[in-house]
């Protein structure tokens, strides 16, 4: 099983709980670190790029660079910094992870998309990768001038997105007459490194696994219970076969590792007592661009973050969380992308998550 993590370009995450101010070991308050929207230059880079390097020192295989263009804090994550800014950022700063770097259509181009990630991807030798996002948070769509087809045609759009950068990706020239794309004689000189480009994509609703079954090669989803991935893994897998294809699985889950399991899950209850219910509310509201992700849910875990990542219930004691692993890895997930910061679970079971198959 391969392994995945957020680049941390967000000004912070989301708040959905009532949480205490932060303090120190001695229980004394203390103040709040800056926001990453509040700062610049060195402490900003220090900010940025010292996460990531303890991230490809634990040997985690992929980086996702994310892209919020605007977010409250609350209810969803804040605002980022640039992907594709962030992703060159990062190509500079590393060696050996992978580099997969959210876009949506609309607010980018296909064809100037193509010539930026293969000079990625010659300066990285092959490690930059695609994350082709369609959007749900329409708010940011109108705030940056980007037309809005519903819901099924953003996915429509992202198709023809895709087709353009594979056709690109060749190096031979390009013609392409979509209803949303046209270009005439595209050829992107310097031509990749990498032979073929590879497409993750996001999303649970038809539509998405509609794409996923003809356009990519990986889907990311939200996270959620065995059961639940396993059918939304066997739905797109049969899909995929009839055009002839295959497509590989990534699951969001946040680890919570504590010696046994009862105090692991003491830990999760104390947090579902702390969530606000008004700022849950909000977060179903933001959403209603989306669907399959954050359907309306009566599993407190949902709750707990904004892409269900506690839903996948790796917690519990490490043999446990490794069990649990070994569940999505027997339903066909190939790749668990992981909210990290958990020490118990980066030192006695990241580890060997490469072992699991």
């Amino acid at each position: 099983m391969l392994t995945c993590t957020w680049a941390p370009t967000a000004r912070r995450g989301p708040d959905l709980a009532k949480r205490p101010p932060p303090s120190d070991d001695r229980g004394q308050t203390t103040r709040a670190r800056a926001d990453l929207g509040q700062i610049a230059g060195g402490e900003l880079a220090a900010r940025l790029g010292d996460p990531v390097a303890r991230i490809e020192a634990l040997g985690i295989d992929q980086l996702l660079v994310a892209q919020r263009w605007w977010g409250t804090g609350r209810d969803i994550e804040a605002s980022s910094y640039d992907c594709m800014a962030m992703t060159a950022w990062y190509a500079a700063r590393t060696e050996r992870i992978g580099l997969i770097t959210a876009v949506h259509p609309g607010f980018f181009l296909p064809a100037p998309t193509a010539k930026w990630g293969a000079t990625i991807d010659r300066l990285t030798q092959g490690r930059w990768s695609i994350n082709v996002t369609s959007g749900w948070h329409l708010e940011e769509f109108a705030m940056f001038g980007v037309d809005q087809p519903g819901h099924d045609r953003r996915y429509d759009r992202s198709q023809e997105f895709v087709d353009v950068l594979r056709a690109a990706w060749t190096g031979e020239a390009v013609d392409y007459d979509g209803e949303f794309y046209q270009v005439e004689g595209l050829i992107i000189d310097p031509a990749p490194w990498s032979r073929e480009l590879t497409v993750f994509q996001g999303g649970q609703s038809d539509a998405a696994r509609k794409m996923a079954a003809s356009h990519s090669d990986w889907m990311f989803l939200n996270g959620g219970p065995v059961d639940k991935i396993e059918g939304i893994v066997n739905d797109v897998r049969q899909r995929a076969a009839l055009a002839g294809r295959s497509v590989k699985f990534a699951v969001y889950g946040i680890p919570l590792c504590r010696p046994t399991d009862a105090e692991a899950w003491d830990v999760v209850q104390s947090m579902i007592d702390r969530v606000d219910p008004e700022v849950v509310a909000d977060r179903r509201k933001r959403v209603s661009g989306a669907e399959g992700m954050w359907a309306k849910s009566d599993d407190a875990l949902t709750m707990l973050d904004s892409n269900e990542g506690y839903a996948t219930r790796l917690i519990g004691s490490p043999d446990s969380v490794a069990a649990k692993l070994q569940e999505l890895a027997d339903v066909g997930v190939d790749m668990v992308h992981l909210g990290l910061g958990d020490t118990l679970f980066e030192t006695a079971v990241l580890p060997d998550i490469s072992t699991i198959s």
